[in-house]
């Protein structure tokens, strides 16, 4: 009985740590606010420290606090574990992942999450669009089960890797009646169109600033956003381009005036999937792992562009690129 008191008020800690509010953290838990309080200062009173900071509203975590979180974590996150592998077995059926993908990703994202619905029908997915330092940090605290993003610089003593594509570049371009742009471009002759791009503190625009500066020009950014759907608004308002990897495209995007242009010397990135190491790995996360090994992201992009491609010179609807439509 005392164990299973001890584990629930690990849970009120870290659903008031994901919520940071009282309220919402006892409705989550489907407790009244003065139970996950009064479970909370128990855990407290036990371990013989202050672990939340507050004054009649969350305030924050002591530095004590935020190593017990990190426990709290780790401990439900094997607990979490234990009861898939005593659930599922051999075939996982259902589950909840939490995952955090790079905005530049969007559309992977989206053929991920489709393909992992197929498998596992009754999955819920928390699908988080950050930087890749904070889905570093998040997957190493265990907020993240899995991380979509790029693979350079990555601690391989900490995370597990996998590629799942190389990222093509292009610039995207939307209806405006005094531009008219070659199929293909360089990366001069982009630099020169005003442009809307990712901030400076997005990994992707360090990849981006690094092609021009390879090219021996400063791109002309007019707008810069952490927020992709920025840069969708931007485009199709046709006052500016931008420079994106197909993998950011979605598919309600492309179309009604939206054309796409090869980069000429061509860019790429690896994308990929990480992990936390841990020498016992949860039987959904690891059919999550696996499935996305087997998954053709590669092709189902090229796909795409070779679609937005043939649309655009022809005027009219795409069809599938075969691939020396993309050399």
């Amino acid at each position: 009985m005392e164990a299973c008191l001890f584990v629930r008020q690990l849970t009120y800690l870290v659903a008031l740590a994901q919520h940071r509010h009282f309220a919402q953290a006892a409705e989550s838990c489907q407790v009244t606010q003065p139970a996950l309080s009064a479970g909370l200062r128990q855990l407290e009173k036990e371990l013989g420290i202050t672990i939340i900071r507050r004054d009649r509203r969350f305030i924050g975590f002591t530095p004590e606090g935020e190593r017990v979180l990190l426990w709290a974590r780790q401990m439900l996150a094997s607990l979490d574990g234990l009861r898939q592998e005593a659930e599922f077995s051999k075939t996982v059926a259902g589950g909840h992942l939490e995952v955090g993908a790079v905005p530049s990703s969007f559309q992977a994202s989206m053929l991920l999450t489709v393909a992992y619905r197929r498998v596992v029908p009754e999955l819920r997915l928390g699908l988080h669009s950050l930087s890749t330092r904070s889905i570093l940090q998040r997957v190493k605290r265990r907020e993240l089960h899995l991380g979509i993003t790029y693979l350079d610089q990555i601690p391989q003593q900490i995370y597990e890797m996998q590629p799942l594509y190389s990222e093509r570049y292009v610039l995207v371009a939307g209806a405006h009646p005094g531009r008219r742009l070659k199929a293909r471009m360089s990366w001069g002759e982009a630099s020169r169109l005003p442009l809307c791009l990712f901030s400076r503190d997005m990994h992707n625009r360090e990849i981006i600033d690094e092609a021009f500066q390879l090219a021996g020009v400063a791109p002309r950014v007019i707008v810069e956003t952490n927020t992709i759907s920025v840069l969708y608004a931007m485009v199709r308002s046709g006052e500016m381009c931008s420079v994106m990897p197909v993998s950011a495209l979605p598919d309600y995007f492309l179309g009604r005036g939206i054309t796409l242009h090869p980069l000429d010397p061509p860019l790429s990135a690896i994308v990929g999937m990480l992990r936390l190491r841990q020498k016992i790995v949860p039987p959904l996360l690891e059919k999550a792992w696996q499935l996305a090994s087997r998954l053709d992201l590669q092709g189902q992009l090229d796909a795409v562009l070779g679609d937005a491609l043939h649309a655009a010179s022809a005027g009219g609807p795409g069809r599938r690129a075969h691939k020396e439509d993309l050399s």
